[in-house]
């Protein structure tokens, strides 16, 4: 099947596209939409520039749409890019890196059934936890760019989501309730490198910028695109993602 991915560059939407290829599915192109203020209703913000990096690092097309970020508005900019993915890269079918949102979920597939795409969620519903652990387990170097929570702080910020990393996020789930995905808005991912991978994202000058105690981002100004620095990520690490 020929599929697009729906790509913010977050850990949801490189995992999606992961499962994916485990499906033996011929993942045409990506399709990111770039909103033009930081509000966005539908999509991903911080650093959304990078993508078009980590599509030439993981080595698939991209197509990029700006968005006005406005609410439904940004629904006829999704639209568009679809219809693009349809017609110059053949997509059959979008996937979707959606965990819990029925806002993001039911209005991605009513557009999809306009354009006359199908639609799949291969992460919907899953439990948090494991699929944070899969992602660690699978060897993807995934940071987290921006937060938006009690409990987390500047620390946070350009963090690698490890083990230890995962252990916190539960303890602070079980302290103020966040989502340990960070499916509320807590925080907002991005990913570096895996076995999707063929190159690897160097981040080479960024700066913290906080807005209070609990609110920030990670502004990245220049990013590297080279060799990876280990084989771990084309190993062993070829399960599919349940």
């Amino acid at each position: 099947m020929n599929v697009a991915v729906l790509f913010s560059g977050g850990k949801d939407s490189v995992f999606s596209c992961y499962w994916a290829l485990q499906q033996g599915w011929d993942v045409r192109c990506l399709v990111a939409l770039i909103p033009v203020r930081d509000d966005s209703w539908m999509f991903h913000t911080p650093n959304i520039h990078l993508t078009v990096l980590q599509a030439q690092a993981i080595g698939i097309p991209i197509i990029c749409e700006k968005t006005s970020g406005e609410k439904e508005e940004e629904l006829n900019d999704l639209k568009r890019a679809l219809h693009n993915a349809k017609k110059h890269a053949n997509a059959e079918a979008l996937v979707v890196g959606a965990l819990a949102s029925d806002y993001q979920q039911e209005r991605v597939n009513r557009i999809c059934e306009d354009v006359g795409l199908k639609t799949f969620a291969p992460l919907w519903h899953k439990s948090q936890d494991r699929l944070l652990a899969e992602m660690i387990d699978c060897g993807f170097e995934i940071i987290i760019q921006s937060i938006a929570a009690d409990g987390l702080d500047e620390t946070w910020l350009g963090r690698r989501i490890d083990e230890k990393a995962l252990d916190d996020l539960k303890r602070l789930n079980k302290k103020f309730g966040i989502h340990v995905a960070g499916e509320g808005g807590e925080y907002e991912s991005l990913v570096l490198d895996g076995p999707i991978f063929k190159q690897r994202l160097k981040i080479k000058s960024s700066e913290k910028i906080m807005e209070n105690k609990h609110t920030g981002v990670l502004k990245i100004y220049e990013v590297g695109v080279g060799e990876k620095t280990t084989k771990a990520s084309q190993s062993s690490h070829t399960k599919t993602a349940h």
